[in-house]
This record gives C-alpha cells, sequence and structure tokens, in this order.
C-alpha cells in the first residue's frame, strides 16, 4: 500500500493511498475526519460504487458521528451530526442541472460549522471554492481502492503527515 504526501507548485498538497480492504477505506477517511474543523469542501469523485459513500461513512465516523451513514443519490441530501461540525453530504449523479440544490449546497458551503461533501460535482463546479479538497477514488479490484487526494494549503491539514 502506497502511501506518500508531496507539496508542489507551495499552493497544492497530494497524498496517495492504496487501500486494500474496506475496513482500510474506513481507518483512512476516520483520519481525515479527525481533522476536520468545519467549514471545508470535500469533492469526491469516482465512478459508480467507487467508494465514494464507503470514504463519507469513515469520514462521519472520524468526526465522532454515531448517524448511520447512507448514500444521498436517491434524496440528493445527507446530514450527519458530530460534535463540533455537521457533515452535509450531496450527490448530484441523478440530476442534469442543480436548480435549487445549487442555493441550498450554497449556503452549506458558507456555514462555518459544516463540512460539505460532493459527489458527482460536473454540475455544481461554478459553485464549488477551489479552496477544496479533491479525493478521486479508483477502484483496482472488488475491495481495494487507490485514493489520490489534491489539497490547497490552506486544507494541507487534511492530509498531512497521514503517511507518517
Amino acid at each position: 500500500m502506497p502511501l506518500y504526501y508531496t507539496q508542489y507548485m507551495s499552493t497544492d498538497g497530494t497524498l496517495s493511498f492504496g487501500s486494500g480492504s474496506t475496513a482500510q477505506t474506513l481507518e483512512f477517511a476516520a483520519a481525515i475526519g479527525q481533522r476536520l474543523k468545519g467549514g471545508e469542501v470535500i469533492e469526491l469523485a469516482s465512478d459508480l460504487g467507487g467508494g465514494k459513500t464507503t470514504f463519507v461513512r469513515g469520514l462521519a465516523k472520524g468526526a465522532g458521528s454515531a448517524d448511520a451513514v447512507s448514500s444521498p443519490s436517491f434524496t440528493l441530501s445527507n446530514e450527519y451530526t458530530a460534535p463540533k461540525l455537521t457533515i452535509a453530504h450531496y450527490d448530484f449523479y441523478r440530476l442534469n442541472e442543480p436548480g435549487i440544490m445549487k442555493q441550498e449546497l450554497e449556503e452549506s458551503i458558507n456555514d462555518p460549522a459544516v463540512v460539505t461533501v460532493v459527489e458527482w460535482a460536473g454540475i455544481v463546479k461554478d459553485v464549488l471554492p477551489q479552496r477544496r479538497l479533491t479525493i478521486h477514488i479508483t477502484a483496482t479490484n472488488q475491495e481495494s481502492r487507490q485514493f489520490t487526494c489534491t489539497a490547497p494549503a490552506e486544507l494541507s491539514y487534511l492530509i498531512e503527515g497521514l503517511a507518517a
């Protein structure tokens, strides 16, 4: 499982992590969840069945939430309450245009007590701040995933040192 952190262009940090199991994916996401302060935006990118919801399950647990995490594919958004913040989880897979969800997303992004997680962000790219953690997830087999995380300097605390 290669795991490394690099700093380049003095603004973005990247982390690559190979997970061999669902348990490792949950642990990796929980480590990021423990670092959340509120106000962060996380974009998750992968194919269908790529592990986005599993990642959010670990993220929420790491943040201290005991809520059951499920995919918002049909509901468009779910919220999970943690002791110090709320995680707003959006999935725009089924939408051709964001409509009223664009306003809800903007409110979430602008709330310093909310961590906003977005799946299938293509139709809302104009709403997402450049200051966001982007995580590309690639399924390498049934349980294994490759994570490539990119964070601007302001959010590097989310991924720095995870290689140690």
